[in-house]
């Protein structure tokens, strides 16, 4: 990866919208390249920065703004067919295409419907059937635009989405890739948890290690994190995970993360791990988590405090 390609990954970087693939790779970059880790502080200070900023418009503003968008609406809607916005709204602007290339591109896409249409089961008036009772697959239709016609008719866009039930072990790739997918989605944190209960029974492949330490470090819910941390259980010796571990021991602030966290760091017992623990030690403020890490300090004949 060159600094180029890194300098322009930063902001989704910092935004979390990275695959894991790409941010292993800049985090890589980052680890060798002191410029573009200047930029990467840079950029951090001036999210920062935009995060503390509150601007409070004025309710004069607001309203003249709020007016002006309705008129501007109007006039647009007024001006443009129902049918130039259908395809306005499905047509993906990539670069300019040449003229003399523009009536291929309208042919290809008649025979993709036409085509399309063919392939679809029809009921005995011809209109496509795309309901759970043709192929026992539910359907979830949303209406997306009305409009009438002067002929008394309604135009009608209707946007439907089929669910397909897939079924496989935890070992075949595609079921892991929709499983790691899932354990990504930033909606529903139930989801997330119920996934990577299913990923921790493979620890040993690298994308569902990577998968469980980005939850640790990165998920917004607790019991996200608390089921990573489970899943991490036979790779706490690993040295990434070991200081992924160090790090959210010291940077949680869920009690039972940090405790957890513990729990796993001193299966192997270390003069550093004594260091960390009476690190955390000075500022913890959480009475349960103090107890574990002295009597985890005590088990390995060391001071609670330090010198």
């Amino acid at each position: 990866m060159t600094c180029q390609d890194a300098k322009d990954n930063l902001p989704l970087l910092l935004y979390g919208e990275l695959s894991f693939d790409e941010e292993e790779r800049v985090e890589e970059h980052l680890g060798s390249c002191e410029s573009c880790r200047a930029v990467l502080e840079h950029q951090r200070a001036l999210q920062e920065a935009y995060d503390t900023l509150e601007l409070h418009p004025s309710m004069d503003l607001l309203t003249r703004n709020r007016m002006e968008l309705r008129q501007r609406l109007a006039v647009a809607s007024s001006k443009t067919s129902f049918w130039e916005r259908l395809r306005h709204g499905f047509t993906i602007h990539i670069r300019p295409i040449p003229a003399g290339m523009q009536p291929a591109g309208a042919l290809a896409l008649i025979a993709m419907g036409f085509f399309g249409a063919r392939m679809l089961p029809t009921n005995s008036l011809g209109v496509n059937v795309t309901s759970a009772g043709v192929d026992n697959r539910p359907v979830t239709s949303r209406v997306r635009y009305v409009e009438p016609e002067q002929s008394g008719k309604v135009q009608i866009v209707v946007e439907e989405t089929r669910q397909r039930v897939l079924s496989g072990k935890v070992d075949d790739l595609s079921i892991q890739n929709l499983l790691l997918a899932a354990a990504q989605d930033p909606q529903d944190a139930g989801l997330r948890v119920e996934s990577l209960d299913l990923l921790k029974s493979r620890p040993e492949s690298a994308e569902v290690r990577s998968a469980l330490l980005a939850a640790l470090q990165h998920d917004s819910n607790p019991g996200v994190r608390l089921r990573a941390l489970d899943g991490l259980r036979g790779s706490a010796t690993d040295p990434q995970v070991r200081q992924v571990l160090t790090q959210i021991l010291l940077t949680d602030d869920n009690p039972g993360v940090r405790t957890q966290a513990i729990d796993l760091l001193i299966e192997q017992k270390s003069d550093r791990m004594v260091g960390i623990l009476q690190e955390l030690m000075r500022k913890e403020d959480n009475g349960y988590v103090r107890l574990r890490c002295e009597k985890a300090l005590k088990e390995m004949n060391a001071s609670v405090e330090t010198y």
